[in-house]
């Protein structure tokens, strides 16, 4: 019997002081059985620093083809493509190929920078990417806000974001191991 996503409800309360976006989002998030509670978490605070009216989760690791959240025009072209953890730099390529922007957001304690060394050189020939390094200690503070049901404030200011459930806050600063020019 193949297991099923578990479902999670997740009111965020949003003020990014960076955009000038104050809005509230009622999110449902499938994590899938293989997904941690770091990784979901991690795609929730991917949703917050990149809100917008067509932002959408999709069907992330049940889909190859897919990143875990993207942004489509009206005419179905890619604007924005949202990736999680350390992916082959061919699924990066690809994604850089197909989408006008890509933001990786990289995580995995000291993996990253062994990952970062590999694939640095290949990454750096699309101008269009942006890698970001979450620390080992950040993303497991996320995952400790994890909850079936969540109602979270997030603030974003200075590129860093503050998320908090009532009973613990965690900070957020991500660092650029390479930025696109709309990060600048």
């Amino acid at each position: 019997m193949a297991l099923k996503a578990t479902v999670f409800k997740a009111h965020l309360s949003l003020s990014d002081m960076d955009r000038g976006l104050y809005q509230d989002f009622s999110l449902t998030l499938a994590r899938h059985p293989s997904e941690t509670d770091e990784r979901m978490m991690i795609r929730l605070a991917a949703f917050a620093w990149h809100a917008a009216e067509r932002l959408e989760f999709t069907k992330g690791l049940s889909a190859d083809d897919e990143p875990e959240l993207w942004i489509k025009s009206y005419s179905d072209e890619i604007e924005l493509w949202v990736e999680l953890g350390l992916p082959d730099e061919r699924r990066l390529k690809k994604a850089c190929n197909r989408a006008r922007e890509v933001v990786l957001y990289a995580y995995g304690g000291r993996g990253v920078s062994v990952w970062w060394k590999q694939n640095q050189g290949k990454l750096a020939q699309h101008d269009n990417l942006t890698v970001i390094e979450l620390s080992d200690e950040q993303s497991q503070a996320l995952a400790a806000l994890a909850e079936r049901t969540m109602q979270l404030t997030c603030t974003i200011s200075e590129g860093q974001l503050w998320l908090s459930n009532g009973h613990g806050e965690v900070t957020l600063d991500p660092q650029f191991l390479q930025r696109h020019p709309s990060h600048a």
